[in-house]
């Protein structure tokens, strides 16, 4: 992933989008079950 940014606050929010966004809702995880961590923390708190 080579992306050229304008400027560090440019930076910082998009890799705070990818982490919050991506890894963290979405993305499946193999310590999770193969779930993302969302859907874990959702089963989680309804058992």
């Amino acid at each position: 992933h080579h992306e050229q940014f304008k400027d560090r606050d440019e930076a910082r929010t998009r890799v705070f989008d990818y982490i919050e966004v991506f890894y963290n809702r979405e993305r499946l995880h193999s310590a999770l079950g193969n779930r993302s961590p969302e859907d874990f923390a959702a089963q989680a708190v309804s058992n």
